[in-house]
């Protein structure tokens, strides 16, 4: 069983001369002398070092009072998630699976040895309680693959204590610069290790900056998307809040920039990873879309006086919700472990790798974009303006729901046109989201409506009122007729807003 923490600390150089007086830091009462620990860990990664690129470290760790597996995900400079194994001699699934989007086929090697004889104090204050643990380490490392060298070095870490008050490090931060100490250069003991003991063909060198094409701009911004579907892989594995859909929206804006750039990016390539995408999209949305309207039910019943209230809605809308729950987060692990989302990730590596560019794609920038991001505000208003003039029904909430999957695509393609388009872009992913959310509550709307003619056909046959499903199906319907009166005049300021394009 796999337990998560989370790490707050700070690293510093060492003069080799052990750790400053620290008795005189603001809030501390006593320095307690831990004594040294002897500490030896391996750490893991595959032989390109995907692990590192990244900022993720695994390691298995031995000594100490926390022996064991370690994996590491960054939070923020001086945040880290640590997740905790028991000491085993390989690596446990819990863990394997955390790295699956970064490793996939590839092998974890050892390759790096840290061994630290880990001088420790406890800060406390007046009652005893932990503040920070402050230790000075004297710090070995050698590279465990072919051609490594090894490196020696002393360092200072603070680290908070569990729900401490991160402000405390600023007074500790104080306290060892006054004392002539300043703060590390690497990020972690394994980055400084891989720096230093790497066999010198590998050292960093600088290569010549190529000319920015438009090509480029739309490449950053898919390599932006294909990167937070690995680093959210993690995050939906431990059911992190809001990771789910977050890593939905990165699949749809990868299958929307396909789509609006096909004059820089080769359709005939492209298309299919977009069928790919989708296929993920929809696997990650099944659970979602569900919740999302069981919210809006449950509201909308909550807001319901009680003497409406006809027969078990409340239990009937719970059971509606959890039909189609059980084994949701199994299902959806089996999908972040299948071979058909592993080679996505390899199928998205390869394209950032090998572009299949088009002609535009080497031209300047702003032409190639703008071009590209107007033939999608032009799709949207003919969809718009298109459901505007039909009459309230069934083909206006159609045309409506396709204006709505349109603005999503015309927002995406501003996002990647920002860098390139400037202040128009950012004008224009910010009018598209107004519209995408008035759209939206159209749809949710919609939906809802159906799920409630569903409850009161099945509550009816269940010799239940369904007085309560009609009153909720008639509020649901006014909210709509207000988002279609509401949109012409929206959208007249919306195209207003867009002339700067």
């Amino acid at each position: 069983m796999a337990d998560t923490k989370r790490e707050i600390e700070r690293k510093y150089e060492s003069k080799d001369s052990g750790l400053p007086d620290l008795t005189g830091v603001a809030g501390v009462a006593a320095v307690l002398d831990k004594g040294v620990a002897h500490l030896d860990a391996t750490y893991y990664d595959t032989a390109d070092e995907r692990l590192a690129a990244s900022s993720v470290t695994l390691r298995r760790r031995t000594g100490g009072s926390d022996a064991g597996w370690h994996l590491k995900f960054p939070v923020a400079p001086g945040v880290r998630d640590e997740i905790h194994a028991p000491l085993s001699d390989t690596l446990p699934d819990a863990l394997a699976g955390l790295v699956r989007s970064r490793v996939r086929d590839g092998e974890l090697l050892p390759v790096v040895r840290l061994r630290s004889d880990r001088d420790v104090r406890h800060l406390v204050d007046a009652d005893g309680r932990l503040l920070a643990e402050v230790s000075a380490d004297a710090v070995r490392a050698d590279r465990l693959t072919a051609g490594g060298g090894e490196a020696q070095w002393t360092e200072i870490e603070v680290e908070l204590a569990d729900g401490g008050d991160p402000a405390f490090l600023d007074k500790v931060d104080k306290r060892l610069r006054k004392a002539g100490i300043r703060p590390s250069a690497s990020a972690s003991k394994l980055a400084r290790a891989l720096a230093e003991t790497a066999p010198r063909r590998q050292r960093a060198s600088v290569s010549a900056g190529e000319p920015v094409t438009a090509a480029d701009h739309v490449l950053a911004y898919v390599r932006a998307q294909r990167d937070a579907i690995v680093e959210l892989d993690p995050a939906v594995r431990r059911d992190v809040e809001d990771s789910v859909h977050s890593m939905r929206v990165a699949t749809r804006r990868l299958r929307s920039t396909f789509k609006s750039y096909g004059g820089i990016l080769d359709r005939t390539v492209t298309d299919p990873v977009g069928d790919e995408l989708k296929w993920l999209a929809g696997e990650l949305g099944l659970d979602r879309d569900r919740e999302v309207l069981t919210e809006r039910l449950t509201a909308a019943l909550d807001a319901v006086p009680a003497t409406l209230v006809r027969g078990p809605v409340a239990e009937r809308l719970h059971t509606w919700a959890s039909a189609e729950h059980g084994g949701a987060r199994g299902r959806l692990i089996g999908v972040l472990d299948s071979r058909r989302y592993l080679a996505l990730l390899d199928t998205l590596d390869a394209l950032i790798a090998d572009p299949p560019l088009r002609k535009a794609a080497g031209k300047k920038p702003r032409k190639a974009i703008a071009k590209a991001v107007k033939k999608d505000f032009r799709k949207v208003a003919e969809l718009v303006e298109r459901a505007v003039e039909l009459e309230p029904g069934t083909d206006r909430d159609v045309a409506i729901h396709e204006a709505r999957k349109k603005t999503k695509r015309a927002r995406y393609a501003a996002e990647a046109a920002r860098p390139a388009l400037g202040k128009p872009a950012k004008s224009l992913v910010k009018s598209m989201k107004a519209l995408q959310n008035l759209l939206g509550e159209h749809q949710d709307s919609v939906m809802a409506r159906q799920a409630l003619r569903e409850l009161s056909a099945v509550a009816h046959a269940a010799g239940e009122s369904a007085f309560t499903y009609g009153l909720l199906h008639e509020r649901e319907e006014q909210r709509a007729v207000g988002v279609e009166a509401e949109l012409p005049a929206f959208w007249e300021r919306t195209e207003r807003g867009a002339a700067g394009l």
